[in-house]
C-alpha cells in the first residue's frame, strides 16, 4: 500500500517521504532536499543508511490482512514513537537493522561534522517530501532562529509541547493529521520540547503547552491550550 523512508540528521531533524506506488527509492531525493534546506555545498549521502528508517505496508491477498515491515538503524531507534506518528502506525514491531561499519563507519561520519555543522544541530524540524509534497527546485534557506524563511505559500508552523505531558504524543498526532489531510500547500513543522529546551520557551514567550504558532504566511497566529478541535485549528491556520 505504501513505502516510507525517513532520513535523520545527527542532530535529530528528520525528512521523510511516502510513496503509495512503492516504486521510488527516496534516499537520494531526501539527501538532495536536506542539501537545499540547509544550503549545503553537497548532498549528505554519508547519512545513508545509518541514519535511516524504512516502512513497507501491503495487503496480503492470501491472508486478507495488512502486512508491515519496519526497519530502523540503531542511531535513530530512539525516534520510533515519532516514526509511528509520521507513518500512521500503531505498536509496530520494529526490526533493528545491523550497523554496517563498511558503509556507515562512526569515525568516518564524525569527520563530516566540520563540513556540515548544521546537521549536528537540533532544529526540531520535521519535513515531508514525496510525490504529494513535491521537491522544490529553489533552495530553502534557514534563518538564525532555525526555521525556514518565508518562501511562496509554504506554511511554517511551530509546535511547543512538553515531553512531561502525557498528552504530548496525541497532540503531535493531531497536528500531523491536520497538516497532512487539510493543508493543500507544503509545510514545515518545527517541534520544540520545552521540557528539554526551556530556554526556547523564554525566547518565544511560551507560558503554557501545548502552544501552536503559525509563522508563515502572515499574519502570525498563536493557539494556546488543548489542540483537540481540529476544525478550529485549521480555520485559524488557514486564515490570512
Amino acid at each position: 500500500m505504501f513505502k516510507g523512508i525517513a532520513l535523520f540528521t545527527p542532530g535529530g531533524d528528520v525528512i521523510y517521504g511516502v510513496d503509495p506506488s512503492k516504486q521510488t527509492q527516496w534516499h537520494v531525493h531526501l539527501c538532495h532536499q536536506l542539501r537545499e534546506i540547509f544550503d549545503l555545498a553537497e548532498s549528505p549521502h554519508f547519512l545513508v543508511p545509518g541514519y535511516t528508517a524504512t516502512v513497507e505496508r501491503w495487503f496480503d491477498p492470501q491472508t486478507q490482512q495488512l502486512q508491515t515491515i519496519a526497519e530502523v538503524y540503531p542511531a535513530v531507534r530512539r525516534y520510533i514513537p515519532l516514526l509511528e506518528v509520521l507513518f500512521e502506525l500503531d505498536n509496530t514491531n520494529w526490526h533493528i537493522a545491523p550497523w554496517r561499519e563498511e558503509s556507515c563507519n562512526r569515525a568516518v561520519i564524525e569527520t563530516y561534522r566540520l563540513r556540515f555543522p548544521w546537521l549536528w544541530t537540533n532544529h526540531n524540524s520535521i519535513v515531508r517530501c514525496d510525490p504529494q509534497h513535491q521537491i522544490r527546485s529553489e533552495p530553502e534557506y534557514l534563518s538564525e532562529s532555525g526555521f525556514a524563511n518565508q518562501r511562496g505559500t509554504e506554511y511554517i508552523i511551530q509546535l511547543f509541547i512538553s515531553s512531561n505531558d502525557s498528552n504530548a504524543e496525541q497532540t503531535l498526532s493531531n497536528i500531523h493529521q491536520l497538516l497532512e489531510e487539510r493543508l493543500t500547500d507544503s509545510y514545515t513543522l518545527k517541534v520544540i520540547d520545552v521540557a528539554k529546551h526551556p530556554e526556547q520557551a523564554t525566547i518565544h514567550h511560551i507560558t503554557a503547552t501545548p502552544t501552536l504558532v503559525k509563522i508563515s504566511p502572515k499574519p502570525t497566529k498563536r493557539i494556546v491550550g488543548p489542540l483537540n478541535d481540529i476544525q478550529r485549528i485549521f480555520d485559524i491556520i488557514a486564515s490570512r
